[in-house]
Order: structure tokens, then sequence, then C-alpha cells
């Protein structure tokens, strides 16, 4: 029992800390005069998710115990984002406030996927455990988000002072976890391999493959929701945005506690799901309505579970463990690097193209994320089999149905 409440205790610190800075962030450079370079401030994380977290990952699946990485980072994660939110409040040039955001997002890129692993590691059946647990995550990234809007600080470096201090939270709370041993056969290794370059190899399965790359494409238009979802319910007259934004958080919720049910559906089916409620979600925001808005946004949650979270457990359950930390982190890279680089920079223009002045046409922006995610959807049912073989290891031959 105390080994679930430890699981559950960093998950729901590491949410809070993700939820305080990526939710306000937008308004809050909005705020200081720095909506130019709000496309780059979200892509500095996609920018740092194509370096750290394979590198991270090599070493935590073969040098150091995934628990050090992960405090490590956690520190040097909440001194990075202390000096970019003072960088902010104290009027530094865009470009030193831009490179303190991307140093803050090189710590803190390979942190999700280390922490799942850690998770992962220290479960006897993902498919049924792995959903309640991550729950917990969405839970602190909403505690996170109403602690922000109950203290007004929606708009204010005040929300990302608070991520810093739960990032050294975190990194405190890791000398309570358990050391994951490091496979010794971690010895000669080539420059290819410290690297984590070698998990690439994980794309020659057909069935891998299309699951980076559908979780890549996907993220294409999802990486709208945080920079603009807000901005348009400020222009439907909603205040505290962050609360608001946490209506996604709920439905996360509902899906992560289906998930040991979802799970015995063929995967193609949960997938195709999840990226249909993507399409509705982008859909219903079309509207251009309070309603229509906040129904999209209630969508986003079980869109996002089960698509990317879904595809976190498939690599448990499908990659042998000694590839387990380089296989999550190759999923960040495709999702957090290619998918979301792609979704920062070109969402960021296609808004420059829907906005004439001051008006923003909304119906315009968000139907062409719903297009997207439909044609995305139709490439996943064209190119996934879903009958490829699973590895020998006997723990893996419990995997989730195809």
């Amino acid at each position: 029992m105390l080994e679930y409440v430890e699981l559950v205790a960093l998950f729901f610190l590491q949410g809070a800390a993700l939820g305080m800075w990526f939710v306000p962030l937008s308004n809050v450079l909005d705020s200081h005069g720095l909506h130019e370079i709000r496309p780059y401030a979200f892509a500095a994380s996609a920018i740092a998710a194509f370096v750290s977290p394979l590198i991270f990952g090599a070493m935590a699946d073969r040098h150091a115990s995934p628990v050090k990485v992960l405090r490590g980072l956690s520190l040097a994660t909440a001194i990075a984002m202390a000096l970019a939110s003072t960088s902010m409040q104290f009027g530094a040039s865009p470009w030193i406030v831009l490179a303190l955001i991307q140093i803050h997002a090189l710590c803190s890129a390979p942190t999700w996927s280390i922490s799942s692993s850690i998770v992962l590691a220290r479960l006897s059946d993902a498919g049924k455990e792995f959903g309640p647990i991550r729950a917990m995550a969405t839970l602190g990234w909403m505690a996170g988000c109403w602690a922000v809007s109950f203290l007004n600080a929606d708009a204010s470096t005040m929300s990302c002072y608070g991520g810093s201090v739960m990032w050294l939270v975190v990194c405190g709370f890791t000398f309570f976890l358990p050391t994951v041993d490091v496979p010794k056969s971690a010895v000669n290794l080539t420059w290819h391999e410290r690297l984590g370059l070698d998990a690439l190899t994980l794309l020659k399965n057909r069935d891998h493959r299309v699951v980076f790359i559908t979780t890549a494409l996907f993220s294409i238009p999802l990486a709208a929701f945080y920079p603009y979802a807000p901005p348009h319910l400020r222009e439907l007259g909603l205040q505290r945005t962050s609360a608001w934004m946490t209506l996604g958080q709920v439905t996360e919720i509902i899906a992560m506690f289906s998930l040991a049910a979802l799970l015995k559906v063929r995967l193609k089916w949960i997938f195709a799901c999840g990226l249909t409620f993507g399409v509705a979600r982008f859909a219903f925001s079309a509207v251009d309505t309070k309603a229509g808005l906040l129904f999209g946004i209630l969508l986003h949650g079980c869109s996002y579970t089960m698509v990317l979270i879904t595809a976190q457990i498939y690599f448990d359950q499908r990659v042998d463990n000694a590839w387990r930390t380089r296989a999550q982190a190759l999923l960040s890279l495709m999702n957090g690097g290619v998918g979301n680089l792609l979704g920062y920079i070109g969402t960021g223009f296609w808004f420059t193209a829907c906005t004439q002045g001051s008006k923003t046409q909304w119906p315009l922006f968000w139907s062409g994320l719903a297009v997207t995610a439909a044609l995305v959807l139709v490439y996943f049912l064209v190119a996934y089999h879903g009958r490829g073989s699973k590895p020998a290891d006997a723990k893996k031959e419990s995997a989730i149905a195809a």
C-alpha cells in the first residue's frame, strides 16, 4: 500500500508543477508584452524533446538510477523556472526570456518519461494499474491550476514561482523513493548508444512505427490547446482561465480510471475513439460560443488519454524491459518534439493567418485543426494492423489486446 502512495504522490506533485507553469504561460507572456514570442516559448519544450529525453532516458536505462536522474532534473528545472520568471518580471529582453524558457524546457522535458518508467517498473499489471495512478498526475495538474486561479495569478509570474517551488518538492520527494537498479550490461557503449539514438530501431516494427507517427501527428493540432484556448475564453468573457481549462482534466481522470476496462477492447479502436474525440473537440470549439468551447475543452481529456496515455502503456507492454525508458523517451520525442514543434510553430502561423487586426476568426482557426485531426484518424485506421508479434518476455505476453 505504501508503494502505491509513493507512486501516486510522485505523479501528483509533478502534475501540479507542470500545470502551474504550462497553463498560465500564454496569459503571463501576454501580460508582460511578450505575446510575439508565445509560439516560440511553447515550442521550446518541443525543441528540448528532440534532445534531452533520449539522452537522459539512455542514462536512466544504463548509467544511473532513474530516481537519481529525476532528482537532478527536478532541481535544475526549479532553478531554470525561477530564473525565467524573474526575467519576465523585471522586463528583460524577449530573447533572454526565451533563452531561459528554453533552458527550463531542456531540464523538464525528460522528467515525464522518466517518472513514467519509474512507476511502470513497479507495477505488476500496467494495463490495470497505470491508469488510476496516472490520474493522480491529472489531479495534481488541476490542483496547480486551481491554486493559480485562487491566487488570481493567471497572468502573473507568481504562478511560475509556485511551479518552481513544486519542482523543489518533487526533488525532495525523490529521496523517499527506492532506487531502481540499472542493468549491469551498460559497458563499452558507442556514442550512438550513449545518446539514446539506438532507440530509433524501435521504428522498424510496423505497429510501433504507426503508433509513434500517430501520436506525433495528433500532437500537431493538440499543441494549439494551451496557447489559444485561454485567449479564446477571455474573448468570450470568461475569467480565471486556468481553472476553466481544468475541465479537460475531468474527462481525463474518468478515462484513466476506465483504462483497465477499455484495454480489453482492441487497441486500434481505443486509438480510433480517442482521435475521433479529438476531431469533435476542435469542431465544438469552432462553434465560437461559451458552451461550445467549454464542451470542446471537456472532450480534450478523454481524447488525450485514449491516444497518448494508451500509447505509454502500449510500449511498456510491447517493448523489452531493457528498452523501457528509451521507448518512453522516444515517445516523448515523437509527440513532445516532432509533433509539438510542428504544432506550436504551425498553429502559430495558422493563428496569424486567421487574425485580422485584433479580431481572430475562431471558427476558421478551430475548424482547420479539426480537419487536421480527422486526417490523422484516417491515417491510423489505414496504417495500423495490430497483429504484430510481441516480445518473448513472459511478463510482456500479458499485453493489451491488439
